[in-house]
């Protein structure tokens, strides 16, 4: 383990408590149980962190990685669970990945669409959760494509019925959640890129930094991040190396 120093307590927990951001806009990471408490792979982490550091949990829940990400400037989280992005690396030191997934599309079943690259076309429209990591990939990366932007993840899906877009962009596990609960809409094969979800913390905080980046290794080393997305029902999501 590593040495916990007053540089890392003033860094994670200066108040004696551990703010952590839980974004529910990722189902694969973060679900309500039906008492509406969170559980998931990065609750299951927060609550290892802070019983590592001796300090009290306060969960700070979010519908959007957007919204996570807009909220650092408030100040109201000290930990956080988001996709590694360019765009956020400025204001947020990363750990590595501990989880990684895909990033695909929802189409309709009748659609010529059979590979990501068919989607990167003039004229179609792709939902997105607007500042979601692959909101920020697609952003970066299409050329002909125009995306239109939903508050969450979920709103994107919702987006992508109502209007009749082209496609909704995602994360696999709940596009594949909707196809296979209506047959009028299927995912796509391959994936326009591999989304590494990652601990965080604000930039600056070195010390802080660098205990949860140990912290990732040894929890993916022990078993405990397989586990943990196994119990909450995710089993078939990849543990990053």
């Amino acid at each position: 383990m590593s040495v916990i120093t007053p540089a890392v307590m003033a860094d994670l927990a200066p108040d004696g408590v551990l703010h952590a951001a839980i974004n529910f806009g990722n189902p694969v990471l973060a679900q309500r149980r039906a008492d509406g408490a969170p559980q998931g792979v990065s609750v299951a982490l927060a609550i290892a962190l802070a019983a590592e550091l001796g300090v009290e949990l306060e969960l700070r829940t979010f519908d959007a990685a957007g919204k996570v990400f807009a909220a650092l400037e408030e100040g109201v989280w000290n930990l956080a669970f988001l996709a590694i992005e360019p765009v956020r690396e400025a204001q947020i030191a990363f750990s590595e990945p501990y989880v990684i997934i895909e990033g695909t599309y929802l189409v309709e079943a009748q659609a010529p669409y059979r590979n990501v690259e068919d989607l990167d076309q003039p004229g179609l429209r792709l939902a997105v959760g607007k500042g979601a990591a692959y909101d920020l990939f697609l952003s970066r990366t299409l050329q002909h494509a125009q995306l239109e932007r939903a508050e969450t993840s979920a709103g994107a899906v919702d987006l992508f019925i109502e209007q009749h877009l082209d496609a909704a962009a995602g994360v696999r596990q709940p596009l594949q959640k909707v196809a296979d609960a209506d047959a009028r809409y299927r995912v796509l094969d391959g994936a326009f890129t591999a989304i590494r979800q990652a601990m965080a913390v604000p930039r600056g905080r070195e010390a802080g930094a660098a205990y949860v980046r140990a912290f990732v290794e040894r929890k993916k080393a022990e078993g405990f991040v397989a586990a943990a997305l196994a119990e909450s029902g995710q089993g078939d999501v990849t543990v990053a190396p």
